[in-house]
């Protein structure tokens, strides 16, 4: 059954950062400049939160606050969940779908080690699913 940590090691185990001080703009212009959905909000090196796009348009653009000055702190999501590289990847899909949440940070113990998406899921399931086809074609024109 795969697992999580096979998405970790496919993404080199990157996981981009903000602090909690940092404006929502500035959140808004790293998630566009390394073209990803969410950041993995710190305080102190700690995990505090995420910021995402939907936190962003809802409580900023939504509510017309000024993103130069809307520190992230303020809108960001506090409850994090959150998965380990040994959870199944069908768990984490669960997760995100019941949950309606499109990143979980990856964690062992008290570090981050990696980001998965629902992207990286749906990729993940669609590499796998090509092999399969790929294989019973295979079978059927030599079995």
């Amino acid at each position: 059954m795969d697992t999580v940590s096979i998405i970790v090691e496919k993404n080199g185990g990157v996981v981009y950062e903000i602090e909690s001080k940092a404006s929502a703009l500035e959140a808004a212009q790293r998630m566009n400049e390394v073209k990803i959905g969410s950041l993995v909000v710190l305080e102190k090196g700690r995990l505090a939160g995420i910021v995402t796009e939907r936190d962003l348009l809802s409580r900023v653009v939504a509510m017309q606050r000024n993103p130069s000055t809307t520190r992230v702190e303020e809108v960001m999501t506090r409850d994090v969940l959150t998965c380990t590289p040994d959870t199944p990847l069908a768990e984490a899909r669960q997760t995100m779908r019941q949950q309606r949440v499109r990143h979980l940070p990856v964690c062992e113990g008290d570090r981050i080690v990696g980001m998965v998406s629902i992207g990286d899921l749906n990729a993940h399931t669609t590499e796998v699913l090509n092999g399969l086809v790929d294989s019973l074609e295979a079978y059927i024109q030599h079995g």
